[in-house]
């Protein structure tokens, strides 16, 4: 398994050890230990049931583990205060909004929450995604649901965002001036925000990424910078030689074998480069 392993713990945005989670007698999550640095834009990417929701969750103290832990900007997921959370923007797959308000009065009444809420840039984001804000939520589709989950997280300018299949519900009109919205704040004040984004939408993470994190089955199965994993991990044919710890995983008919070259200098400029969508065919085969 591929792992970046250059922040630790402590200096990380978001961190995990050994983080497990179990629910009646099945295994959600599976020993989960990883950092991710401040500044870092992570896809978190795995099959429907593989524990991304699950682990999304864990981050935010919403779901407590079975064991291990996880923390964010060093504080235990577990005790986030007020300071941690004002630093902290979630975006569940299912949004949970005040059907009775409309769209301006739901902006309203969670900015007040907010000492940092910019209202001028929710109004902006909002009309960007399309949202009319004298619409009544409840009457709204579960794409424009998902717009005003969207803009609830980012209006206070966070420096975290955990998003949970943020654009699934998304024409892709909607999805890239979602994605121009989320990454164009290039200024002082957003560049280290951290994101950790999950989507089956692997054509828009390939664009913005700096990291991926493959689940499978509540696994951690490989996490590094894509550009690593672009300039090292080829799928080759076999036989082919190389060590056994260069292996990332084996097709099930063992006519190829994904690999990563740093551990098989030999192969470095054999077999096909990767795609995220060719490496996610490969790891879930």
């Amino acid at each position: 398994m591929l792992k970046n392993t250059e922040q630790s713990a402590h200096s990380a945005a978001i961190s995990t050890e050994a983080l497990t989670l179990r629910r009646g007698g099945n295994t959600i999550l599976d020993g989960i230990t990883l950092a991710i640095a401040p500044g870092s834009v992570v896809g978190l990417i795995g099959r429907n049931g593989a524990g991304k929701s699950s682990l999304l969750r864990c981050l935010t103290g919403l779901t407590a583990p079975t064991s291990g832990s996880s923390a964010l900007f060093g504080c235990p997921s577990q005790h986030l205060g007020d300071a941690e959370c004002a630093r902290l923007g979630y975006v569940a797959q299912t949004a949970d909004l005040f059907e009775w308000m409309t769209v301006e009065e739901h902006l309203d009444a969670v900015g007040r929450a907010y000492p940092s809420w910019d209202a001028g840039r929710c109004t902006l984001l909002a009309r960007q995604l399309g949202l009319t804000l004298h619409a009544n939520v409840r009457e709204l589709s579960g794409g424009d649901q998902q717009k005003l989950s969207v803009v609830l997280a980012m209006g206070h300018g966070p420096d975290l965002l955990l998003l949970d299949e943020p654009v699934s519900s998304l024409d892709p009109l909607t999805r890239r001036a979602f994605m121009s919205a989320l990454f164009a704040e290039a200024s002082e004040e957003t560049a280290q925000r951290t994101v950790l984004i999950s989507s089956h939408i692997l054509s828009d993470l390939e664009r913005v990424v700096s990291h991926v994190a493959f689940l499978r089955a509540g696994r951690l199965q490989l996490f590094d910078t894509w550009d690593a994993i672009l300039e090292h991990v080829r799928r080759v044919p076999l036989p082919a030689a190389f060590a056994q710890h260069a292996l990332i995983c084996l097709s099930n008919d063992e006519q190829h074998a994904v690999i990563d070259t740093r551990h098989a200098p030999s192969l470095a400029d054999s077999g096909a480069v990767l795609s995220l969508d060719d490496l996610f065919v490969e790891l879930n085969a």
